[in-house]
């Protein structure tokens, strides 16, 4: 009997091991979409915490702060897991290798694990598994290291987009606050620039945050200018310039707007989250008309061009919005971002015109 309790701890020890190192590789080594369930019941678990925190805080900058903390406490929380079930499966493997009991077994593994020397293993095949375990320990602890490095480029990356947005819309981002500053300082003829920056930026966003998905909660550091927020602002201007702005369709406005809905597609995917694949034409979208036509008289007083028609302005402008609406609205959840309703555009004043010589006194 006590030879056969051995033998199923050491085979115990060597699946958990495995799942341990399976989890640390999936998550900070492997370039590409994983779905790792350790990692994700990990972060559930910590998202259950922080999500119990922020339910009492009365005010979104109280949530905000809270939240700006949750991927750091995951990525420890990664850490703290892995260690602990490494102690455990090589706690298995010593008592396996002819420790006494469990907990002289646990001694032993802590002091290997962290190289501590405390407890020193007896017989040449503990005293390799204590090899190994410092090993495995000293490994796991690296991972984190390196992987910290690369993360927070990719956050530098990805902000610095957002933070020149600030000049073009205002902060917070509106689609709307997009075309009126391009009119006020008379650069129309630039905004194509701006649909290329952010094609990129879609690009590059869907190789980083669906490889690694715990930047998707890493905040901006504006905390009313979100990255996500932002990202919808650029993808609602296109499409209402495209559709109802009174002068030539931008392809690149276009591009920019599908590099936006499949790299949304991406993280939805990720995340689990329900969107249509394919459309007949009788779809609708979260923003109503009477939203869309206030928009439009905003844009009207500000000197915006406005295709007359507005019928055909609100079928292509749902065309383009039907793509990416219904991850936008869960987005907005899931990141728990704040946003400028399309009702409270006729509240919000106006983008005075500027860049214009003799416009102010001297």
């Amino acid at each position: 009997m006590s030879v056969t309790l051995r033998v199923a701890a050491g085979v115990l020890a060597l699946v958990l091991q495995l799942v341990v190192l399976d989890a640390a590789i999936r998550t900070f080594l492997l370039p590409r979409v994983a779905q790792v369930r350790l990692s994700r019941f990990v972060a559930r678990v910590v998202s259950m915490v922080f999500h119990a925190l922020t339910r009492r805080a009365r005010t979104y900058r109280l949530r905000d702060r809270v939240l700006s903390l949750y991927p750091s406490i995951v990525l420890l929380s990664y850490q703290t897991t892995w260690l602990a079930l490494s102690a455990v499966a090589f706690a298995l493997a010593f008592f396996s290798a002819g420790v006494r009991n469990f907990l002289a077994a646990l001694r032993i593994s802590g002091s290997s694990l962290f190289t501590l020397g405390t407890s020193p293993a007896h017989g040449g095949s503990q005293s390799v598994l204590q090899f190994v375990e410092a090993g495995v320990g000293l490994t796991l602890l690296a991972l984190l290291i390196a992987f910290i490095p690369t993360l927070y480029s990719g956050f530098q990356r990805r902000e610095v987009s957002v933070s020149r947005l600030s000049v073009r819309s205002g902060i917070p981002a509106t689609p709307w606050g997009i075309l009126e500053i391009a009119k006020s300082v008379e650069s129309f003829e630039l905004l194509d620039e701006l649909w290329r920056e952010w094609e990129q930026w879609f690009i590059e966003l869907g190789e980083t945050h669906t490889t690694l998905p715990i930047l998707n909660y890493y905040r901006s550091p504006d905390r009313n200018q979100t990255w996500f927020s932002a990202a919808v602002s650029v993808l609602d201007a296109a499409a209402l310039y495209n559709a109802a702005v009174d002068m030539a369709v931008s392809p690149t406005a276009g591009l920019c707007i599908r590099s936006g809905w499949l790299t949304l597609r991406q993280l939805a995917q990720y995340f689990r989250i329900p969107y249509p694949e394919t459309f007949d034409g009788t779809e609708s979208i979260r923003i109503s008309r009477e939203e869309f036509e206030q928009v439009l008289a905003r844009l009207e007083r500000g000197g915006v061009p406005i295709l007359a028609d507005h019928e055909v302005a609100w079928r292509d402008f749902v065309g383009w919005r039907v793509n990416y609406d219904a991850i936008v609205e869960s987005g907005y959840q899931l990141f728990d971002c704040p946003r400028v309703a399309w009702r409270d555009a006729v509240n919000l004043p106006l983008v005075k015109p500027s860049n214009r010589r003799g416009h102010s006194e001297r």
